[in-house]
């Protein structure tokens, strides 16, 4: 048709007189009868036309996502907005949608603003894939309804060097990183030791909360027995290190490898080391060697470089092999697993690696997983592989924390004096109205699984000792949290089940509680039990032991930290002075450290 309209201008130059313009009419014809208008022209113009609206409707709509990423970001870092003046955002974006405001909720201890690792992007343009695992803090239950509580217990650490090293990054932790058992059990306390015929000592007092003062405080801590350096068993070990690309940064495999020297150089002549190496392949990096050769132990460590993707699973069947290979009977046979956890190649789904590493466990060989990094720490991976791989899951964010973890606590971390390790507290309903477990979510486990060995449980190292709170609420007391709970409907088909001569004897005996423990030894399948029975003497925190203060100052602080609907009267004020109370010794200046870390917390505390 172009074609046809440049013919017909130029006709119109050469002879204008002549040309006599047709009706608009009969132009319209001709376009309607010309089959190349049909074909070709007239689908390219509704293109134009289609494309025309596009744009204009992606720019009405890119315009309102920017507005809509600004306000996200101010939401995401409120840190970075003045306090006492209406941010830039709300300036720019100001109307009557945007100007609506939630009334204003109760202050929190500490803020709750995303840090740089808790938001999908570092400050440094990094994304943030670092996963902590939801979990929902444990309820008040009525003990006359849910009179049991078990649990699984083990040494876990890892929780406490994570909220460090944030805390120590100038922001504050996210809530799914704080783990409270684990921040009370970063500590030792002082329990008296276990008989010689038992592994254990079980200890417990009772004093008043100090954050809910009608309530009570009921402290279980156990104490491994310990084994000195010379009468350790002959170790068998393989160090399955990561290094692929992700563990480039100083902080990672370098601090790794700082890490293993420092075991290497504490190993005797007769214990024997292999590493075994993952990125996007695997690969055994030095074969079992003892540790008479520790320059070559020294040497292959020191040539490992990072880069690649992680197939995690390739290599933990590899480090597996490896130690089944040179399994030592009677002796300490252990995979220490050094990553971010980031598995990104081969079996990546986190059950398939639990899976894997539940059948590897049959063999005997015990796991121990050290975590390192931040953006993209898979920290509820590893601490669930270690809970399944018969093993303990530190987090190592400086070369401090290496040295505490495999140079001061070595026996603890390598030797097991126990596994599938569990408590039961049975509740008196005559003496106790509610109570908590305070701590533990993750181990938490039904009350047929305590008499069933087949359950998996936790694990305890030698000189170990662990430790669990309970809030307790006394029958009597003004009020019953748990009376709160919704209530359940009559059974239809039946009542609730009782016994009278149980009922009977709760009525009249003085006990609070009862603790069970049951444990196996390290090479056994049938379980043990350790169990004893606790009364209230009334005793108030004032006059509680040091320990007894220091374990509740950990609790509250990592309450708050969580901001959490328990966390009753404390502040950081008051866990500074019962922490203070609690400092007693401190030989290795951790309580000290603590100390700091409450009062860097303090200082990002809401004005």
């Amino acid at each position: 048709m172009a074609r046809r309209l440049r013919e017909d201008f130029a006709a119109e130059l050469q002879h204008p007189a002549s040309v006599v313009k047709a009706p608009l009419s009969a132009n319209l014809s001709d376009i309607r009868d010309d089959p190349w208008f049909w074909s070709i022209a007239r689908p390219l113009a509704v293109a134009a036309v289609i494309a025309a609206f596009a744009v204009i409707g992606l720019a009405i709509f890119g315009g309102y996502k920017l507005q809509q990423n600004k306000i996200a970001q101010a939401s995401r870092h409120p840190t970075n907005l003045p306090l006492a003046a209406p941010s830039e955002i709300e300036a720019e974006m100001a109307s009557p949608m945007i100007a609506l405001r939630q009334p204003a909720a109760a202050q929190p201890e500490f803020r709750e603003d995303f840090s740089r690792d808790g938001d999908i992007r570092t400050h440094n343009g990094k994304f943030n894939t670092a996963d902590y695992g939801l979990f929902i803090e444990n309820p008040f239950l009525a003990a006359l309804d849910n009179p049991l509580s078990t649990f699984s217990i083990d040494v876990d650490t890892a929780s406490y060097s994570i909220v460090q090293r944030f805390i120590n990054n100038g922001t504050l932790p996210p809530k799914d990183a704080v783990r409270v058992e684990e921040m009370i059990n970063y500590f030792t306390y002082d329990y008296p030791k276990p008989t010689a015929d038992e592994p254990f000592s079980i200890n417990v007092d009772v004093a008043s909360c100090p954050w809910e003062q009608a309530h009570r405080l009921v402290r279980v801590g156990l104490k491994g027995r310990e084994i000195a350096q010379d009468k350790r068993g002959t170790s068998n070990l393989v160090f399955l290190l990561d290094v692929s690309g992700s563990m480039t940064p100083a902080e990672r495999l370098p601090l790794v490898k700082q890490a293993m020297r420092l075991l290497v150089e504490k190993l005797s002549e007769k214990d024997r080391v292999a590493i075994v190496v993952y990125a996007g392949a695997s690969g055994l990096a030095l074969p079992s060697t003892t540790g008479e050769h520790k320059e070559q132990i020294l040497s292959a460590l020191e040539s490992l470089q990072a880069g690649g993707s992680t197939n995690g699973a390739e290599g933990i069947q590899l480090a597996y092999k490896v130690a089944e290979d040179n399994f030592i009977k009677g002796g300490v046979n252990r995979v220490i697993l050094a990553t971010d956890g980031d598995f990104n190649v081969g079996v990546t789904s986190q059950g398939e690696l639990i899976r894997l590493i539940e059948e590897k466990a049959k063999s005997g060989v015990f796991l121990s997983v050290l975590g390192v990094g931040d953006d993209n720490l898979k920290d509820s991976t590893m601490q669930k592989l270690a809970d399944k791989g018969n093993g303990n899951y530190a987090y190592l964010d400086s070369l401090d924390e290496a040295r505490r973890v495999l140079v001061q606590q070595m026996n603890g971390t390598l030797v097991t004096i126990a596994k599938d390790a569990k408590i039961q507290v049975e509740f008196n309903p005559a003496r106790v109205a509610s109570y908590r477990l305070i701590g533990y979510e993750k181990r938490l486990l039904r009350k047929e699984d305590f008499n069933n060995d087949k359950i998996d449980a936790g694990e305890i190292g030698a000189g170990h000792t662990v430790t669990a709170l309970f809030e307790v609420v006394p029958v009597g007391a003004n009020a019953n949290p748990a009376a709160n709970l919704p209530s359940v409907d009559p059974l239809k088909y039946g009542t609730y089940s009782t016994n009278a001569t149980q009922g009977d004897q709760r009525s009249t005996s003085r006990e609070m509680l009862t603790v069970k423990l049951r444990y196996k030894k390290p090479d056994g399948d049938k379980s043990e039990l350790i169990e004893r029975a606790v009364v209230d003497d009334g005793k108030q925190f004032a006059n509680a032991s040091a320990d007894f203060k220091f374990a509740a100052a950990v609790a509250e602080f990592g309450m708050l930290l969580r901001n959490s609907e328990f966390k009753g009267s404390g502040t950081p004020g008051a866990v500074l002075g019962w922490a203070e109370e609690g400092k007693g010794k401190d030989a290795n200046g951790y309580r000290a450290g603590f100390l700091q870390l409450v009062r860097k917390a303090q200082a990002l505390k809401r004005g």
